[in-house]
């Protein structure tokens, strides 16, 4: 690609201007480990629901939806319920809420607030560690693999040189000089660097997203899409198989990507996500940037709001984006798709739009937009990595006496040394559909039975949540190295069962060790759920005390937002094809279900941060003294 002065100019502008912001921050940053994970829990709702977005608004991800959604047409709305995507709005409801009372830095130091400190609640914390490593070091390579290849088409030069007798690639330098950039900031600004160098990208990725789609609106017609798309492309709905044939199109290679990936079953590949992400999303976000995000709030109903804002302000503009890309691929890019025969990489549709189709200028911006997509999703978890091992690792059980400076070091020392592990990850990672699937599918597999039993059941204990965690890992790696040939989401419910056979066997291997914790969890998070016996005993000590009766509410909630959500996907990318009769019925969604939200759940807000009242005891206490 030849890029203009302009466009180089930006794009310079733009790493100079977040290394700059990193460095500025430093030294606020670096107080103590509080403000270096958390900022302090200080940071507006608002501000850590931009730069949550921002962190989910990455390139791979990107460059993965316009491929789904120039192969799949309107069906690929759903395909995203892999992950599961609503999974935030199951936060927003409620896990926000539940999450932020504990009051902790980490994942795994949630761990001890809900088991105790036994020996069962140790091997817990020490497992949640290594998952949160694990899927860091996955999502690592993930994006190194997504840069690597968006880079080595839409910039001009020839980064490849030899080390060795081994020729490293244009896009594997490109990766690596990246990488080391966003490395860089982050590490030097710890969580407020991240948030502020975030909510800079949104703005520029939000920008970029309209500039495209104005692009993609006017550049092409609804005849020029017609002509490109094979019968069903259009359709939301689906039956029991996907009944797409490319054939008579002018892509009929598409047909061998459909085979490949495995989702001719349709009906029952939907029947999988549904299962799985009611499951996933109870079981509540892995311990990543997602959940440093909601731990950093001020107080458990900005933390709600938080996760609110992530999806409002991120789906529209990055579907109008999406969409954009994908009608511009299907009208314009026929010669340089097909020229790549049965070998065709849908993964490229996005950098080829870039290269072909926007403007100087105004390229440089979407470059750096895109940039920043990387930068933000990878800097957040190159941040929230490293609290497991400093926090959770050597604090608790190799120094708990290191000053503050001593910590914050050892941090920067770890984000550095993970994100050149999941860098050599990333040279052997294969395509990001392969990466995405065995992510969301697999090894969060392993994660939702003891993560969903952790919130809802009395009896659940700490050895129940590492052998149920341990025997996940088993199953999905066993997935991974001795079946790679099998779709993921299908050997889905065998490990949850695998997994769920752990947790049970690691309960009731010994009684409840750690009453008191469990209801001090209880009576602090005030969960919904199977408690009979911790919430008769908390009751009896407490009378004050008011159990959540606040099921059914959430759970109409969460339907109303799962549509929510969905009408955001589905209005910019209708208002792309010209349907212009189902733009407005979603648009009408849209208000609709906002109006519900705002009354049954943003009015009702103010109830979570009521602190519980004080136990009787301490009651009698404070009147003695």
């Amino acid at each position: 690609m030849s890029l203009s002065v302009l466009d180089i100019a930006i794009i310079f502008a733009y790493i100079v201007g977040i290394l700059g912001i990193g460095f500025y921050i430093s030294k606020r940053a670096s107080k103590d480990m509080q403000s270096y994970f958390l900022g302090g829990n200080t940071m507006k709702w608002y501000y850590l629901g931009l730069s949550n977005a921002s962190g989910m608004f990455d390139v791979s991800g990107t460059m993965w939806t316009v491929m789904i959604l120039f192969v799949y047409g309107l069906k690929s709305a759903w395909i995203p319920w892999l992950w599961p995507v609503w999974n935030q709005v199951f936060v927003f409801v409620f896990l926000a809420i539940w999450m932020r009372r504990s009051k902790v830095m980490t994942g795994a130091q949630w761990i001890t607030f809900r088991f105790g400190d036994g020996k069962g609640a140790k091997l817990s914390h020490i497992i949640i560690v290594a998952f949160a490593v694990i899927s860091v070091l996955g999502f690592i390579a993930y994006f190194f693999e997504g840069i690597g290849k968006l880079c080595v088409i839409i910039l001009p030069w020839d980064m490849s040189f030899y080390m060795g007798d081994w020729l490293v690639s244009s896009a594997r330098s490109y990766a690596l000089i990246v990488c080391a950039i966003t490395t860089l900031y982050t590490v030097k600004g710890g969580m407020y660097s991240v948030v502020a160098t975030e909510i800079l990208q949104f703005i520029i990725m939000t920008i970029s997203c309209f500039v495209i789609g104005y692009v993609a609106y006017t550049s092409v017609s609804a005849d020029q899409i017609n002509a490109a798309i094979p019968p069903g492309w259009k359709d939301l709905t689906f039956g029991w198989n996907l009944n797409l044939d490319w054939s008579g199109t002018p892509f009929p290679a598409v047909n061998q990507k459909l085979a490949t990936d495995g989702f001719d079953l349709f009906g029952l590949l939907f029947m999988m996500m549904l299962f799985k992400g009611i499951f996933a999303s109870i079981a509540g976000p892995v311990p990543s940037y997602d959940m440093q995000r909601v731990l950093s709030a001020r107080t458990p109903s900005e933390a709600a709001k938080m996760s609110f804002t992530t999806i409002w302000v991120m789906y529209i503009p990055r579907y109008l984006m999406v969409a954009g890309f994908a009608v511009l691929a299907l009208v314009y890019l026929v010669p340089e798709l097909n020229s790549m025969g049965a070998n065709m990489d849908f993964e490229k549709i996005l950098p080829l739009a870039i290269n072909k189709f926007v403007p100087d200028g105004f390229r440089g911006l979407l470059l750096a937009g895109l940039l920043a997509a990387f930068m933000g999703t990878f800097s957040a978890f190159v941040n929230s990595a490293p609290a497991y091992i400093v926090n959770d690792i050597y604090r608790k059980y190799i120094n708990d006496k290191a000053s503050d400076k001593k910590y914050v070091r050892l941090s920067i020392i770890s984000s550095i040394v993970l994100v050149m592990i999941g860098i050599v990850f990333g040279f052997n990672a294969g395509s990001l559909n392969k990466l995405t699937l065995w992510i969301t599918s697999a090894l969060y597999g392993g994660y939702v039975a003891a993560n969903l039993l952790k919130w809802v059941w009395w009896r659940f204990t700490g050895f129940g949540y590492f052998y149920g965690m341990l025997f996940g890992l088993i199953a999905s790696t066993i997935k991974l190295f001795v079946f790679p040939e099998i779709v993921d989401i299908y050997v889905f419910p065998l490990i949850l069962l695998f997994s769920l056979i752990g947790c049970l066997v690691g309960t009731y291997m010994s009684p409840l060790p750690n009453r008191e914790a469990v209801k001090n969890y209880y009576r602090e998070t005030r969960p919904w759920g199977f408690w009979g016996p911790i919430k008769r005993e908390v009751m009896a000590e407490d009378p004050t005390f008011v159990p959540n009766k606040d099921l059914g509410r959430d759970a109409s909630n969460i339907l109303v937002g799962i549509v929510w959500q969905m009408a955001q996907v589905l209005i910019p990318i209708y208002f792309m094809i010209r349907e212009n009769y189902y733009t407005a019925a979603w648009v009408a969604v849209l208000i609709v279900t906002s109006v519900f939200l705002k009354r049954n759940w943003w009015d009702k807000l103010k109830e979570a941060d009521e602190e519980p009242a004080p136990l009787v005891e301490e009651k009698e206490l404070v009147k003695a003294g």
